[in-house]
């Protein structure tokens, strides 16, 4: 986890446009790190989380409102969600039957959520608290540059 945050770092701090960035980090992810099948950044827009950069097999859900699914109630309540089994959740928007669990973390900036990150795993119970830690802080830097 070291390496991908030390990676990570590097291309936050790269001089590239945004965009290249946030798509390199879903490279590195999904690259290193077994089970990380879906690696992708929502970006608030015009009040709705909008697909950015990712990496996997496309998905339909590339507009999802507040509240909506697992990625629009991490927004809505401002705190990462850590889901071991998506089928179980009643409000889940399913990109792929092959998803068995996620975790969504969100982006801030200025103390607004601006973005997040989104994971899906073909594993159940794929994520836990060095994965949600990881995660954060990334979310943390890529904050500093949206």
């Amino acid at each position: 986890m070291k390496r991908v945050l030390e990676r990570v770092r590097e291309t936050v701090e790269k001089d590239q446009e945004t965009k290249s960035k946030l798509k390199d980090i879903c490279m590195i992810l999904h690259d290193e790190l077994k089970g990380y099948d879906w690696v992708g950044f929502y970006l608030v827009e015009n009040g709705e989380l909008v697909l950015g950069p990712y990496v996997g097999k496309p998905t339909e859900h590339t507009n999802i409102d507040f509240g909506e699914g697992i990625c629009g109630q991490a927004a809505d309540r401002e705190e990462t969600f850590l889901i071991d089994d998506v089928k179980r959740e009643q409000n889940y928007l399913s990109c792929s039957p092959k998803v068995e669990s996620e975790i969504v973390v969100p982006i801030f900036k200025e103390g607004d959520v601006v973005g997040e990150i989104d994971i899906d795993s073909h594993q159940r119970s794929r994520f836990g608290d060095e994965d949600e830690k990881l995660l954060e802080e990334i979310a943390e830097m890529v904050g500093k540059i949206l």
